[in-house]
């Protein structure tokens, strides 16, 4: 049996992903998703940062400024053409004739 090497995050990543929850009004779900974590480990980084006092100092955001409504625009295509391409992708990978076809 393979063993699974265990991923460490910094606490600056592990905040930004949180607040990327928090100010984005997505499910932990989905940004779990797109950034490639367990549901239950970004649940728990969410409720830390939703547990710490309001006047606590944060770091500055690496974000500060809003972005231009093209580049909001450009995400946005691209996100919807990835969820497409997902669709895509497991459509074909559950499809078995699809394959015998392709092979014979």
């Amino acid at each position: 049996m393979q063993e699974r090497q265990r991923r460490s995050f910094t606490e600056e990543y592990k905040r930004q992903a949180a607040e990327l929850v928090v100010s984005s009004g997505r499910s932990i779900t989905s940004v779990g998703k797109e950034l490639g974590l367990r549901d239950s480990v970004l649940r728990r980084w969410v409720d830390k940062l939703r547990k710490e006092p309001a006047s606590a100092p944060r770091r500055p955001s690496t974000q500060a400024a809003p972005m231009p409504a093209d580049q909001a625009a450009e995400i946005a295509r691209l996100r919807e053409e990835n969820e497409r391409l997902r669709m895509e992708r497991d459509i074909l990978k559950n499809c078995p004739a699809l394959w015998r076809a392709c092979a014979g």
